[in-house]
């Protein structure tokens, strides 16, 4: 038995939901997400909230997985979701212009990165870069692949990090 997934996930006012053919769709102010349903959950609309049964005894994971994915899609296209970068290290700059931030990590050669469509790119300061958007997985995708550039070194900490992450910084060997 589930105890996330017997959850009901609230809706607020301005979002609407759609469940049909294998999918749930959840449209809001930041715009439309869309998930594949598995077929051993079933999804009921009680009210202003949405209400998740497993369709057997061993579904149990499934219908808390498919609840969080939903809720998450909830709070996307109403909140939205943001993960936060800190680039720590001499000459470590960033910079977005449009969909695309422009990386100085130390390398000989400046690292590009394209965002795909729906994620946004903000750098307010130089070594800070905010990566924003509706979908929680592509949120946190990107983040992720712009910290795989220069991930941070454990003897000097330097590299990118997120910026509640906190790296411990080892030894240098004694002679």
């Amino acid at each position: 038995m589930s105890r996330i997934g017997n959850a009901p996930v609230a809706l607020p006012p301005k979002v609407e939901v759609t469940v049909g053919n294998g999918e749930i769709s959840v449209k809001g102010p930041l715009g439309t997400l869309t998930q594949a349903v598995a077929a051993t959950v079933l999804i009921e609309r009680n009210g202003e909230s949405l209400v998740f049964r497993a369709a057997n005894e061993e579904a149990g994971a499934m219908q808390g997985t498919m609840r969080a994915l939903v809720a998450n899609m909830v709070k996307g296209v109403t909140q939205g979701f943001e993960k936060r970068l800190t680039l720590v290290g001499v000459g470590f700059r960033a910079q977005a212009a449009g969909d695309r931030v422009n990386l100085s990590l130390g390398f000989s050669h400046p690292v590009v990165h394209v965002a795909p469509k729906g994620v946004k790119i903000e750098t307010p300061q130089q070594t800070e870069i905010v990566v924003k958007g509706a979908d929680k997985q592509q949120v946190g995708q990107v983040a992720a692949e712009i910290r795989a550039y220069r991930p941070p070194e454990p003897y000097k900490g330097k590299g990118v990090r997120y910026a509640d992450e906190y790296v411990k910084i080892k030894e240098t060997k004694k002679k």
